[in-house]
């Protein structure tokens, strides 16, 4: 009797996880993103780069200080934030929604990877992209502004959550938009709102009590705060609060994408 045979039901005879598959899955996302380095690594530091330099000639010399540092040293760890969510989320997003529309999902969804293992293998290519644009974007900020992250480990500890988040998102948005206008639509109007509204270019204590309310209900404000404290040292809201918020919305998002990678849901005809 070979070990194939011994098999129970549900068991697979590599083990509980597939490793060479999730390996795969893992590097044929990250080769996706960096076979075309210019549009998915380069255009997004050209345009923090650019709102930097448009915000500080436009705003930076007449306003002053904001929570006791520059303006443009404010806003840099926002627009830093900024790119690398939406660059996650890009990356997920249309991963699925190209191979939907091009009919080779298939390829995904016939090897033997549990649904855990594409929600891993998705999210590697979305958080190893994030993570590039904001290592990039941070060295440029030192070598032009001088700018150095005063907490280097708690910035890319949430930056790394930042790009979990919005991975599993566009994992989310993959999975039900069927065309690409369905999925420029949740670009445009939910994911790059959330970019700009949560304390991007400005500090949430100037905004009214019903906005200020309300911004604290948003996960990303946490993470672009996070961003802030680990660049600057100075925050709005309490670090630990916004890692733990961080955390419970990439683990709440990750296990939606689970639940709908599990049903097919929108994937099989």
């Amino acid at each position: 009797m070979t070990d194939i045979s011994r098999k129970g039901p549900g068991e697979r005879r590599f083990g509980a996880v597939n490793w060479l598959g999730l390996f795969t899955l893992c590097r044929r996302e990250v080769l996706r993103f960096a076979n075309v380095w210019t549009q998915t690594l380069l255009a997004p530091l050209v345009t923090a780069g650019l709102f930097l330099l448009i915000f500080t000639i436009a705003i930076g010399p007449r306003r002053g200080d904001v929570m006791g540092v520059p303006f443009t040293s404010f806003i840099a760890p926002g627009i830093l934030m900024m790119t690398v969510i939406q660059n996650a989320f890009a990356n997920t997003s249309s991963s699925i929604v190209i191979s939907k529309v091009q009919g080779n999902i298939v390829d995904t969804l016939m090897p033997p990877l549990a649904p855990f293992e594409l929600v891993l293998g998705y999210l590697a290519g979305g958080v190893a992209r994030g993570l590039m644009v904001a290592v990039a974007i941070t060295l440029g900020l030192w070598l032009i502004t001088g700018l150095f992250p005063a907490h280097p480990l708690v910035l890319l500890v949430f930056a790394t959550l930042g790009a979990a988040f919005l991975s599993s998102l566009g994992m989310l948005a993959g999975l039900w938009a069927n065309k690409f206008d369905q999925m420029a639509a949740i670009t445009n109007f939910i994911v790059t709102p959330l970019a700009f509204l949560s304390g991007t270019f400005y500090s949430v204590e100037a905004l009214p009590p019903v906005l200020y309310s309300i911004t604290h209900f948003n996960p990303v404000f946490y993470l672009i705060d996070g961003a802030r404290f680990g660049m600057l040292g100075v925050s709005d809201a309490n670090p630990v609060l916004g890692f733990a918020v961080a955390v419970a919305a990439t683990a709440a998002v990750m296990l939606a994408a689970w639940s709908l990678f599990r049903t097919g849901w929108r994937l099989k005809a």
